[in-house]
């Protein structure tokens, strides 16, 4: 089988795309030269789903709400980023730098942005931030989807939109890529943390190729440090999937409070 590799996650401009592929191409090399890498697409479901792949990554929500059962983890980055520790990451609650909140208590009645409904930075981790505040179920005056954090990010920026949860790695790039963006914003929270964003591979892919994986991740990272500072990958973990039970205890105990959604 010609297996296929894609990281669709942190590419939050094309010359970090660049470096995020060209890292995937010295992983291969190592643990899989057949392999090709190709373009992720919108349909990121179907991507994580196909029989062929070798190596993407996928956010924690969809890898607990079913994605599990067809996957495998490899690993789970660790991010040298201000909300990581170790494997695990939070989101920053993030409003315009001149806007009256302080808190997200203070933002009752305004406009939220979040990226998806299967992200777990954007939606899942922010529904659990608010659960304590609602009332009735209700917390804001409106809730906008935008597709993405970046999406959130320019919707708050823009003032169509008051506040977002932004993974907190993310938002490092968007300081590093982007400072021009980042300086229109303020932080006034984070959320609760939870595993990182795992690294996957089919169900099917022999045990022995994903060792070979491991060992890849781990010397493409030592071949470039400069590369490694930029991606600002720190290292990688082995997470199992009882650890990613995590995701879905913060969405039940929003749930548990009434909150079900982000409204």
């Amino acid at each position: 089988m010609n297996r296929i590799a894609a990281l669709p996650m942190y590419n939050v401009t094309p010359a970090l795309a660049a470096e995020w592929r060209a890292w995937l191409a010295d992983v291969l090399r190592v643990a899989a030269p057949h392999a090709s890498i190709v373009d992720p697409g919108d349909n990121l479901h179907a991507l994580w789903r196909r029989p062929d792949l070798l190596i993407s990554q996928t956010c924690g929500y969809p890898l607990v709400n079913g994605l599990q059962r067809q996957v495998q983890l490899i690993a789970t980055p660790q991010f040298d980023a201000p909300g990581c520790t170790g494997a695990e990451y939070s989101s920053v609650l993030m409003t315009r730098a001149d806007a009256p909140f302080d808190t997200l208590a203070a933002c009752r009645g305004a406009r939220a942005a979040y990226n998806q409904d299967d992200s777990n930075s954007g939606m899942n981790v922010f529904r659990h931030a608010v659960a304590p505040l609602a009332q009735d179920g209700r917390f804001f005056g409106e809730v906008i989807r935008t597709g993405s954090h970046l999406g959130s990010l320019r919707a708050v920026a823009d003032k169509l939109a008051d506040v977002a949860a932004i993974d907190c790695v993310t938002f490092a790039f968007v300081r590093d890529e982007l400072p021009e963006l980042a300086q229109q914003l303020r932080e006034i929270g984070r959320t609760a943390s939870s595993p990182g964003l795992p690294l996957i591979a089919a169900h099917d892919v022999p045990r022995e190729l994903i060792e070979s994986l491991r060992a890849a991740l781990d010397e493409a990272l030592a071949a470039s440090p400069e590369r490694a500072a930029r991606l600002r990958l720190k290292g990688f973990a082995s997470l199992s999937f009882d650890d990613y039970a995590r995701i879905a205890q913060l969405e039940n105990e929003a749930r548990a409070l009434g909150y079900p959604r982000l409204a």
